[in-house]
């Protein structure tokens, strides 16, 4: 629950989106930013998206980097080691005071990698953190790919997207719906985005 005084939120939040690709989760985070940001203006809020920071990083000039590239080319799997090094980089480089608001995008995305998380909260005494799960159907999600047009939406490539989620990231979404430690929230995804940042506001405590 947040604390609130003068429409001021007063106490660190985290957050934690999930949702397969099309799910518009991505947006949903950017909204809460600058919700945060508006409402609670005395305080830094971070974000972390692994997918664009992976993509950062394959752009350096190192063996690691390149070969992060050519992962990312093929649309393979990435070593478990490359994502967890990439977030606990930026909590070490950025959490500075603990005071800061955190939203997580598309982290922890296979169960064991949960774990980590786990550990990395507690060292930073992160409150009950919040895991947002915005569920929408294959259809949902594909058809919303496809209207993106994007070069990587083929519908191939937005077939194995869906695959990989259900195979691997539902499992580590369970571990968070089931562990005490976190709040979880399931939020309708097939509604509007105005609908849907409205829904994520209320039930984390929040009155729009």
């Amino acid at each position: 629950m947040f604390l609130r005084c003068y429409n001021k939120i007063m106490t660190p939040q985290t957050f934690i989106f999930f949702g397969p690709s099309g799910s518009g989760k991505g947006t949903q985070a950017k909204l809460l930013i600058d919700y945060l940001q508006k409402n609670d203006p005395g305080r830094k809020v971070l974000y972390l998206e692994t997918g664009e920071r992976h993509r950062e990083f394959s752009k350096t000039d190192s063996l690691t980097a390149r070969k992060t590239k050519e992962i990312i080319d093929a649309g393979g799997l990435m070593p478990e080691f490359i994502p967890v090094w990439l977030w606990t980089q930026f909590f070490v480089d950025n959490i500075k005071t603990g005071e800061e608001h955190i939203i997580l995008d598309g982290i922890s995305r296979r169960p064991h990698e949960a774990l980590i998380i786990d550990s990395a909260l507690q060292f930073y005494e992160r409150k009950k953190p919040i895991v947002l799960s915005i569920n929408v159907s294959p259809e949902w999600a594909t058809d919303r790919l496809e209207e993106r047009g994007r070069v990587d939406d083929k519908a191939a490539e937005i077939k194995r997207r869906m695959e990989w989620y259900e195979k691997n990231v539902l499992p580590a979404l369970n571990h968070f719906k089931n562990n005490p430690y976190y709040k979880f929230i399931e939020i309708n995804g097939e509604q509007t985005i105005e609908e849907v940042h409205k829904e994520i506001l209320e039930k984390i405590g929040i009155t729009p």
